[in-house]
């Protein structure tokens, strides 16, 4: 049964980085939220047609890899918990692994916004994630955000039985993989 580590966390917060960390310690492939957006968003720009074609592969993957024999999946997310939209998004994509006989696994990162600044600049994220390249739009498309969603759970809201918090200010993302490694037994 495929299992899914769904790595969530505002933006530039080593969500890919702490993925491919991970997917390096076991057998689990990094699918990161960008590898659909900025499959998409070049064509389409940042429109309701990217967002409907990001929904539509992202599902067929998850369903792909679900009925595999693959031993899971990594996926990235930047999840608002005061949208009700992404609270569903998040129970569809989880009941795809769990009806298939499948272990979901929720791992929440959180760092501080200054270090959150600086990586959004990190030549690694510029070059695994083209729609970041305008640093200017997204640094201001990160610091909007912050204002305008929560995008960290508040202590006791998530209720999932496999669950992580990991303040990786000042970790190694090496580190925060092992650390769910050794959690979850990945």
């Amino acid at each position: 049964m495929a299992k899914l580590v769904i790595l969530f966390g505002p933006q530039a917060v080593g969500k890919m980085t702490v993925g491919e960390s991970l997917a390096a310690q076991t057998n689990l492939k990094l699918f990161h939220n960008h590898m659909s957006i900025d499959m998409v968003a070049p064509i389409f720009g940042f429109q309701d047609e990217t967002w409907r074609l990001v929904d539509l592969f992202r599902k067929e993957m998850f369903q792909s890899v679900a009925k595999s024999d693959l031993d899971g999946l990594i996926f990235t997310y930047v999840w608002a918990f005061d949208r009700q939209e992404d609270w569903d998004y998040i129970d569809n994509v989880t009941s795809i692994f769990e009806e298939n006989g499948g272990s979901v696994y929720f791992v929440e990162l959180e760092a501080a916004f200054d270090e959150r600044l600086a990586r959004n600049k990190s030549t690694h994220r510029l070059q695994q994630k083209p729609t970041k390249r305008d640093v200017d739009f997204s640094e201001k498309e990160l610091k909007e955000s912050a204002q305008t969603y929560r995008l960290n759970s508040k202590k006791g809201e998530l209720t999932k039985p496999y669950y992580l918090r990991i303040n990786n200010t000042n970790l190694t993302s090496s580190d925060v993989a092992t650390e769910i490694k050794r959690t979850f037994t990945l």
